[in-house]
C-alpha cells in the first residue's frame, strides 16, 4: 500500500530534534507568543528574504489579516474588488469575503494553472484595488507580468503562498517576498507543515506589519490597551517550535520533491495522462503533483485496486460550491476543465525508490 500521504513517516525524519525541542519548550514555561515564535517570525523573514514576519493562527487567518490591515490603513476600502484566480482552495476567496471585499475570479493558463495576465487585464475596472496572486501546486505565479500591471495600475500585490514554500523565480525572490504582502499555511501537510494549523504573513512594509500585529492580538498596541478593533489569531509557540525545527530541511526536503517529480515528468509515458507543466527552475517545489485525465473516476478506481493513495484537489471550483452560489452564474470554462480533470499521485520525501517505481509502472500500464 502506497498511501497518499504519510505524515506520521515524515516527522519522523525528524525525531530527536523534536525530542529536543519539546523538552526545551516544556523548560521555558511560556506558550504565547514566547521566544519560539520570535524565532520562527525571525528566521522565516529572513529565508523569504523580508523585513517582517507575524505568525499567525492559519493560512486563512493570514490572507483575512493582511486585508483587514489595508482596510485599516486606508489603502483598501469596504466593497472594493480583488482579483484572484478561479481555480483555486476556496479559502483564497473567502479570505477576500471575511475582509468584507469582493472577489473577481480571474481564469488561468490551463498548463500551470495559475492566474492569467492576459485574463486579468481583460477582466480589470477601475473596482479592483487589489490582486491576489496563489502559487498554486507550489509554482510560483508570473509575477514580474503581474507586478508590471498592477504597478501601471496603482492596485496591491497579495500572494497565496500557502503551498509554495521555498520557491522562487528566476533572480532567486521566493515567494513570500513577490509581491506586497504573502499569507502563509503550515497546516501539517505542507511542504513547510507544523503539527496543528498555524499561518504567518511577510511583508516589507513596516506600517502594515505594526497594524497586523495590532490585529492578531485583540487589536493591542501593549497589555490591556487596545487601539483597534482586533482578532485572537496568534501562531502558536509549540507550532513555532515545530517549525523552527523543519524550517532548517525545507530546501533540503523541496529538492528530494523536485527529484520525485522529475522521475514521474521524464518516466510517466502513458498517453492519455497530461502530466504537469515544468519548466526546470526553482519557480516549483511540488506541493502537489497534478496530473490531469479525462477518465478520472476510472483511473482512481485502478489506483484504488493497485493500492495507490490519490486525491483530488479541488474536485469543486470555488464558484460552483454551495456557499459562494451568487457566483454559480459565473462561466469559467478553464477552471471548470481543470477542476473536472485533475487528480494528484504520491509525491512526498517520505517515498521510497521503489514505491516511486511502482507508481511509474502502474500508470503506465493505465
Amino acid at each position: 500500500m502506497i498511501p497518499f500521504l504519510n505524515l506520521k513517516r515524515i516527522n519522523q525524519a525528524y525525531e530527536a530534534e523534536f525530542k529536543a525541542m519539546y523538552q526545551r519548550f516544556l523548560d521555558s514555561g511560556y506558550y504565547v507568543l514566547g521566544n519560539e515564535v520570535k524565532q520562527f517570525e525571525s528566521d522565516f523573514a529572513t529565508y523569504c528574504g523580508t523585513k517582517y514576519c507575524i505568525g499567525v493562527g492559519n493560512g486563512l487567518d493570514a490572507l483575512t489579516l493582511i486585508f483587514k490591515g489595508y482596510i485599516a490603513l486606508g489603502q483598501l476600502s469596504l466593497g472594493d474588488a480583488v482579483a484572484v484566480p478561479a481555480n483555486t482552495y476556496i479559502a483564497s476567496i473567502l479570505a477576500i469575503i471575511h475582509a468584507g471585499l469582493k472577489p473577481v475570479f480571474i481564469e488561468p493558463y490551463a498548463d500551470t494553472y495559475n492566474m492569467d495576465v492576459l485574463e486579468l487585464e481583460k477582466s480589470y475596472s477601475k473596482d479592483i484595488k487589489a490582486v491576489l496572486v496563489v502559487h498554486l501546486y507550489g509554482q510560483l505565479t508570473h509575477m514580474s507580468a503581474i507586478n508590471t500591471f498592477a504597478k501601471a495600475k496603482d492596485l496591491l500585490v497579495v500572494e497565496d503562498a500557502a503551498q509554495a514554500h521555498g520557491a522562487r523565480d528566476a533572480f532567486g525572490i521566493l515567494a513570500g517576498n513577490c509581491g506586497d504582502a504573502a499569507g502563509f499555511s503550515f497546516y501539517p501537510t505542507k511542504n513547510l507543515g507544523a503539527q496543528g494549523d498555524a499561518g504567518a504573513i511577510t511583508t516589507n512594509d513596516n506600517a502594515l506589519f505594526e497594524t497586523i500585529l495590532k490585529l492578531r492580538n485583540y487589536g493591542t498596541s501593549s497589555k490591556y490597551v487596545n487601539d483597534i478593533i482586533g482578532y485572537n489569531s496568534r501562531l502558536d509557540e509549540f507550532q513555532a517550535a515545530v517549525l523552527n525545527v523543519k524550517l532548517k530541511h525545507l530546501d533540503d526536503d523541496n529538492l528530494k520533491r523536485v527529484e520525485i517529480a522529475k522521475c514521474y515528468l521524464s518516466e510517466i509515458k502513458n498517453e492519455k495522462i497530461r502530466l504537469p507543466f515544468f519548466s526546470g527552475e526553482k519557480n516549483h517545489v511540488f506541493h502537489q503533483f497534478v496530473i490531469q485525465i479525462e477518465d478520472r473516476v476510472n483511473l482512481i478506481d485502478y489506483l484504488k485496486h493497485h493500492q495507490i493513495g490519490c486525491l483530488i484537489h479541488y474536485p469543486i471550483p470555488p464558484h460552483q460550491q454551495e456557499a459562494l452560489k451568487q457566483y454559480k452564474h459565473l462561466s469559467l470554462p478553464i477552471t471548470e476543465a481543470i477542476h473536472q480533470n485533475v487528480l494528484s499521485i504520491p509525491l512526498n520525501i517520505s517515498l521510497s525508490d521503489d514505491q516511486i517505481a511502482y507508481v511509474i509502472k502502474t500508470l503506465n500500464a493505465y
